[in-house]
């Protein structure tokens, strides 16, 4: 992996480029993690790097602050999701890139709704995966889940999320602690005003059995040019890597101006 300094904040990422010849023109998309993930676990291992590249776009992915490779910060106020939207924005200028579809994963897809609402000119399409009306209501994950990072191991958590989360964070090496700052700090809504100001071209897609991000389509529906994919027997954590997914995001990318 590279890194750079995003504005005092090593930032590390991948840069791949599209294959030759292939639909997508080399175009350039921003991929976005989750909260707990990193860019390998999200995009790479989901084949979602390989199926981008194959369809003819250079993938830019980077590990958010406090994730993976990149720097990690102990302060809750460092993880708010305009500092993090500040880093993909300065990362897409250390790269030269002007303009770039955007696309994120639960936290990753808050991330780039405010990259959007910020910087408008620098966000070509935008596409929301496991983020629906939560980004608005607040809802979504429990409390606990810092507290369960933070705990002894063999610590009880303080219900069944906190305790996936836990583990998720233990199976991906994850700094617990990092984590634990950004969980109670990065979860800033979006005011139906806010959303409304996006006019960015939006793909809204969701799992129709996930709990966590609250309802797609209602989410699109705030927004002025975005449209919704519901992905069918699909939760927060199985609606990543699903065909359906893939398939609605290279017909969007195709489409969108």
């Amino acid at each position: 992996m590279q890194s750079f300094d995003s504005d005092g904040v090593q930032i590390a990422y991948i840069d791949v480029p599209a294959k030759d010849g292939a639909p997508g023109g080399g175009d350039p998309i921003l991929l976005i993690h989750g909260f707990a993930s990193n860019h390998a676990v999200n995009w790479v291992n989901t084949l979602w790097v390989r199926y981008l590249t194959e369809a003819g776009y250079r993938v830019v992915a980077h590990d958010n602050r406090g994730h993976g490779q990149s720097e990690k910060l102990y302060e809750p106020t460092a993880y708010t999701s305009d500092q993090m939207a500040g880093d993909a924005v300065r990362l897409l200028r250390h790269l030269g890139i002007e303009r770039a579809d955007v696309m994120g994963y639960s936290m990753g897809a808050r991330i780039g709704a405010h990259m959007a609402l910020d910087y408008p000119g620098e966000v070509r399409s935008l596409l929301l995966g496991g983020m629906g009306f939560h980004l608005v209501d607040g809802h979504g994950l429990p409390q606990g889940i810092a507290e369960a990072l933070e705990a002894p191991p063999g610590t009880p958590a303080p219900n069944p999320t906190a305790a996936t989360f836990r583990t998720f964070a233990e199976q991906t090496k994850s700094d617990l602690r990092a984590l634990a700052a950004c969980i109670r700090c990065s979860r800033q809504t979006l005011s139906r005003a806010e959303l409304s100001a996006i006019d960015t071209p939006t793909l809204v897609t969701v799992g129709t059995l996930d709990t966590v991000a609250g309802s797609g389509p209602e989410l699109a529906k705030l927004m002025p040019n975005a449209r919704a994919l519901e992905l069918p027997n699909r939760d927060h954590s199985t609606a990543v890597g699903d065909r359906l997914h893939r398939t609605g995001v290279l017909e969007f990318l195709a489409q969108r101006p």
